[in-house]
């Protein structure tokens, strides 16, 4: 999807290591819009009424009329499109629609519709979030009705939580955590380490947001990894990711922070606090991250933020760059947005997570945390990302890159060394 943003954070050995990049999706969108007109019109209006019904059966929670759009011919869709309203049962949703985006005659009586589900959780989403579906369809001589035969995610998209098994829900007095496969034990310690994080993210963050966060806990990696739309590999030392389309727009969208159980079972309960309250900064400050917020911005300061009232030193919160530093290995430049990719080298990762962090830090020691907040605004707010953070440095800072470049590599040597 365009826009869309994933962050994470890395656990490796006994020792966190932050990591993170960009968003993964669920799902957006209300009502159904006009299709291009590859089908006939009377087609277009007959297949959005089959996807008014499957949305009405979803907000009334009925497994019988959700399962009655699928052909009858289709029973193994039809027993798993029972299964998966089912695992709904628990999950507050406030809307669910579906907007048909294009349609495609395959034949008489038969047609392929792209559609964008969107569905909202109510009072945790101020907006829907979206998913691209691809729908098959055939319509029955005998009522004139069109019944699906085969829903799939469009190329490049993702499973669905619900998809993969009953959701348990664990409501917590900021969090709302949905788990598949997991210990209600688990959950529950889970949402009490999302609670701690929201009030710190609003002491850290100045701006109003929406102060809760929806935490998705799938039973395995291989699990999140599907809900990610990408490889397993990426994501085994990957505690947790934020998914959300960036901001901009002026309307909150709605963030998911989705948990690696098996990495975040490794951290300790600091860890887990970390993590957690760094994904959160995420979502508070999406409204304010776009295309120009370099990653080492974007990583730095949710790293600030969830590191702000710890009691930690820096070798201990950057031990892979002090390590460096002290072996006179400093940085000559800023950790550039490749270097944060999953996939890449463990240590590199690390350092430039810490790197980010030690920049945040600086602006925070060195000219205040009013005008950290201001150069993140100043930076997400540019036109686009080249001469974004220059003219952010000469507005909000007083100063150049080179400058800010040479005070950040004396401030390793000083914090580090």
């Amino acid at each position: 999807m365009a826009d869309q943003g994933r962050t994470a954070r890395r656990a490796r050995g006994g020792r966190r290591r932050a990591a993170g990049a960009v968003l993964a999706a669920l799902l957006c969108a209300a009502g159904c819009a006009a299709p291009a007109g590859r089908a006939p019109d009377t087609d277009a209006r007959d297949i959005r009424a089959t996807l008014d019904r499957r949305a009405a059966a979803v907000l009334h929670h009925d497994p019988a009329g959700y399962a009655a759009v699928v052909d009858p011919r289709a029973t193994a869709l039809r027993t798993a499109q029972r299964r998966e309203i089912g695992h709904l049962a628990d999950v507050p949703i406030g809307s669910w629609t579906y907007r048909l985006t294009d349609l495609s005659a395959r034949g008489k009586g038969r047609a392929t519709a792209d559609v964008r589900l969107g569905y909202r959780i109510k009072g945790y989403d101020s907006a829907p979030v979206s998913v691209d579906r691809v729908l098959d369809l055939t319509r029955d001589p005998a009522d004139g009705r069109w019944y699906i035969t085969a829903d799939r995610a469009a190329e490049g998209g993702a499973r669905q939580l619900w998809e993969q098994g009953d959701i348990d829900v664990v409501r917590g007095g900021h969090s709302l955590v949905l788990g598949v496969g997991r210990t209600r034990a688990e959950l529950e310690r889970i949402a009490a380490t999302a609670d701690r994080a929201v009030p710190a993210v609003s002491a850290a963050w100045p701006e109003r947001w929406a102060g809760r966060v929806v935490v998705l806990v799938p039973d395995t990696v291989d699990d999140m990894a599907d809900l990610l739309g990408s490889p397993a590999a990426n994501y085994r030392g990957i505690a947790a990711v934020t998914t959300g389309e960036t901001g901009g727009s002026g309307k909150a969208p709605a963030d998911r922070v989705i948990v690696n159980p098996e990495a975040y079972a490794m951290l300790g309960a600091f860890g887990q606090r970390v993590v957690l309250t760094h994904e959160t900064t995420h979502v508070a400050t999406r409204a304010r991250t776009s295309a120009a917020t370099p990653t080492w911005l974007s990583e730095g300061f949710a790293d600030w933020a969830a590191y702000r009232d710890q009691e930690r030193t820096a070798t201990e919160i950057a031990p892979e760059l002090a390590d460096a530093v002290q072996a006179g290995d400093v940085p000559a430049a800023l950790p550039a947005d490749e270097d944060f990719g999953f996939a890449g080298d463990a240590d590199r990762l690390a350092k430039a997570y810490e790197g980010g962090w030690l920049a945040c830090a600086l602006i925070a020691d060195h000219w205040g945390e009013e005008k950290l907040f201001a150069f993140y605004r100043a930076v997400g707010g540019h036109s686009g990302r080249d001469g974004a953070v220059e003219q952010a440095l000469h507005e909000v800072l007083g100063t150049t890159p080179q400058d800010f470049t040479a005070r950040w590599r004396e401030y390793l040597g000083s914090r580090l060394g």
